[in-house]
């Protein structure tokens, strides 16, 4: 006689626990039913395969009619109204570009071919597929927080769904006709300042752009960083730096402090207060700083027979970390994360190949065991 599955309790039940498909929100853990019979261990067998076939089915689960476009929408207004311009500006475009075309799907029918439809309408474009497949995942995970969606189908949406191929272009530090330019071209005066700035100091553009006369100690010739500037809508908004890691005091180098500090010197003489202005004064908006960075290529072109492709403010960046990186162990990886606003994990994922190129573990390992 086959044994039973499951055995009697001391209160005269038999009973288990079954997923029910969903997750603690706080916990992560799964949520469990108690389910149980008096008759015997075959009924109970029975109402747990059958609660497991409504939890296939998508019965456990708050009812609701909503769409898939509609619940996307309140997420993006909801759950992250906190998050930085730039991020919401990227989830809008997605949501209202590409979940637009199965606009008429109810949330608790989406299924993977809902996902592959979107996927499909930014067939070629790689990173936008990265994103798609990003944000849907977050929204479905909303929805199951919220008990709107079964974690189960969830899972089973991205475990059967290839994930998307994309690797992000190699970044580049400045080639040497490049920083030759930096120091021959013609610039204007308050170009040259915002060049030699990101180019010997390393910070990203909205942290150049936000930067006032009295973020400069010129006896320690030194500049923190404690805001940065992004562009909403054309115009500059003030904000804290990307992350904590971004509030930071760097040191301005001997070859481009003499410069610096007399542009300083002489903002401060006038009763002028932000480094980078337009004509009226105020900070730069999105055109004015475009305009301006065409300024600097131009100029940078004019003295340089190679042709300058792909040249941003964070090329300049990229190169200021390179640099440091090329000068390990006189200045540690912690100490060059710090200079960066950024992370160890960071610099290490990033850099990682350049630090093992200066790796000489032969004459390292001699040098330990001759000591």
């Amino acid at each position: 006689m086959a044994k039973a599955k499951y055995t009697r309790g001391k209160d005269g039940y038999f009973s288990t626990r079954i997923w029910d498909g969903t997750y603690d929100p706080v916990t992560g853990r799964k949520n469990r039913k108690n389910i149980r019979s008096k008759k015997s261990s075959g009924d109970l067998e029975k109402k747990v395969n059958a609660f497991k076939a409504e939890v296939e089915q998508r019965k456990v689960v708050r009812g609701t009619d909503i769409t898939f476009l509609q619940y996307a929408r309140s997420w993006l207004e909801v759950y992250k109204n906190n998050s930085e311009n730039g991020t919401k500006a990227m989830y809008k475009n997605i949501i209202e570009k590409h979940f637009t075309v199965i606009d008429h799907v109810r949330l608790q029918d989406v299924d993977r071919i809902h996902l592959q439809l979107s996927l499909n309408h930014a067939d070629g474009k790689e990173r936008t597929q990265q994103q798609i497949m990003m944000t849907f995942k977050q929204i479905l995970k909303s929805a199951v927080a919220d008990h709107l969606f079964p974690a189960n189908v969830m899972e089973d949406i991205f475990h059967n769904t290839d994930s998307i191929k994309y690797h992000a272009k190699e970044k580049r530090p400045l080639s040497e006709s490049e920083k030759k330019a930096v120091f021959s071209a013609d610039l204007k005066q308050k170009d040259r300042i915002f060049l030699y700035i990101i180019y010997s100091c390393g910070l990203r553009r909205g942290e150049a752009l936000a930067l006032t006369v009295f973020d400069f100690n010129l006896k320690k010739k030194e500049v923190t960083i404690n805001k940065s500037h992004e562009f909403v809508n054309d115009k500059p908004v003030q904000k804290d730096p990307k992350t904590k890691n971004g509030f930071r005091t760097i040191p301005i180098p001997e070859k481009t402090f003499p410069v610096i500090d007399h542009y300083v010197r002489e903002l401060k003489a006038s009763g002028k207060i932000y480094l980078f202005t337009m004509s009226n004064g105020q900070p730069m908006t999105k055109s004015s700083y475009d305009k301006m960075w065409a300024r600097i290529l131009r100029a940078m072109q004019d003295v340089t027979k190679e042709q300058i492709e792909g040249l941003t403010a964070h090329v300049f960046r990229h190169n200021y970390c390179t640099n440091l990186c090329y000068q390990i162990p006189k200045v540690s990886i912690k100490k060059i994360a710090q200079l960066m606003g950024d992370t160890e994990a960071i610099v290490l994922k990033v850099y990682n190949h350049m630090i093992l190129e200066k790796e000489d573990a032969k004459t390292a390992v001699n040098d330990a065991v001759n000591i």
